[in-house]
């Protein structure tokens, strides 16, 4: 069979895409703590923010069903503007409702950006998949380790009232955007024009098994994942340290991240899915634990590596499923991502609010430990069609 080429420029131009969206959702976590003594407002509460900024990954198989039949660049390319908008607004809040509303906004852009940009991916990467999906990933979190200092940086500089004056680099990234993407064209985003009604419930039965899996997975790593990205500046704080050493926290946990984002894909396409994901899951089970008892920056750093690797490992194995309908499949991994994601703050926030945040940080310790076994079971499941 011939090796279909890696196509460095398109990969490069949408990972560019997800970069500046991605930047401006991670401004809540580091502005959280500011939020909450503004408006009031208890930990609980806050985990609903995160709920509603995640409300639209309920709505992710039925706009992936619109991309089986029309194909969507142009979400990809509108919503940094939506979202930069959005985002930047939220210092300006004067009442919960209007965060919700914001963060709601951002969310309805956020899923329509993430549902195609995948499969886009998967459409320029070739035989690279693993490789293809780093580079799109790390675009992510790269821009999740530069959104809290700018964040940050607006409130030292400005005020928090002031953080709608970082909307018009993503407002602009939209234009360019067009002039980029505008004449792309993939085959994957147009696959499942044919039945993807019957094809989408049929996929749901044959892959039963997989989902299943892979919403074990996401639970386990999200309760991790989600008990430091949202909560980790408020974490620190209530243990002395400044905003500023707290946001910077985060940017690291971030920035270690993205190496073991750009590297795990990569890694996977060599020694394979399976394997890949069991590194990742061991590494993070004992770093959070070190983490949780000595609060060391240096295990901080270990547990970004870790934690964020198996990003791209999972997205290379809902592609690689065989099926017509490459978007629904996507569509239905980010559903689960987010929906699950959601339940887990708001666990986590209640947990935070009736035990404290730093016994919460030790149950999620011992949660993870279920990624292990589950990391065994992933790929496999991907191919057991039922």
């Amino acid at each position: 069979m011939d090796r279909k080429p890696f196509q460095k420029t398109k990969v490069l131009a949408i990972a560019l895409a997800h970069h500046i969206h991605d930047i401006y959702t991670a401004f809540l976590a580091p502005l959280l703590p500011l939020l909450i003594e503004k408006l009031g407002i208890p930990l609980f509460a806050a985990a609903v923010l995160q709920v509603v900024r995640n409300s639209a990954s309920l709505l992710n198989p039925v706009l992936a069903l619109v991309a089986e039949k029309k194909g969507v660049k142009y979400f990809v390319i509108a919503t940094p503007g939506i979202t930069a908008v959005s985002m930047s607004l939220i210092g300006l809040a004067d009442s919960f409702g209007t965060l919700v509303f914001l963060l709601f906004i951002s969310s309805i852009s956020a899923a329509l950006f993430h549902i195609p940009s995948p499969v886009m991916v998967k459409d320029a990467a070739g035989d690279r998949v693993g490789t293809g999906m780093s580079f799109y990933m790390v675009g992510g979190e790269l821009a999740r380790t530069v959104g809290p200092i700018i964040a940050a940086a607006a409130v030292a500089f400005w005020s928090l009232e002031e953080t709608w004056k970082l909307m018009p680099p993503g407002v602009m990234a939209s234009f360019v955007l067009y002039r980029k993407l505008k004449d792309y064209k993939g085959d994957a985003v147009r696959s499942g024009k044919k039945e993807t009604g019957r094809g989408a419930g049929k996929l749901l039965v044959q892959y039963k098994f997989f989902f299943l899996t892979l919403a074990g997975f996401i639970m386990f790593n999200s309760v991790m994942k989600t008990a430091l990205t949202l909560y980790l500046p408020v974490y620190l704080v209530e243990k002395g340290a400044s905003l500023w050493y707290a946001g910077i926290s985060l940017s690291v946990l971030q920035g270690f991240g993205v190496a073991g984002t750009l590297l795990s894909g990569y890694i996977s396409d060599r020694i394979g899915r399976k394997l890949t994901l069991l590194f990742s899951a061991a590494g993070t089970v004992l770093f959070m634990g070190l983490f949780s008892f000595f609060n060391s920056i240096v295990f901080l750093s270990f547990l970004g590596f870790f934690l964020f690797a198996s990003g791209p490992v999972l997205l290379a194995i809902v592609q690689e499923t065989k099926t017509h309908m490459p978007t629904f499949m996507n569509g239905m991994y980010m559903s689960i991502s987010f929906g699950v994601a959601s339940l887990i703050a708001l666990a986590i926030g209640f947990a935070g609010d009736a035990w404290g945040l730093e016994t919460t940080y030790y149950l999620c310790s011992g949660a993870g430990i279920g990624l292990i076994p589950l990391s065994l079971l992933l790929q496999r499941s991907a191919n057991k069609i039922v």
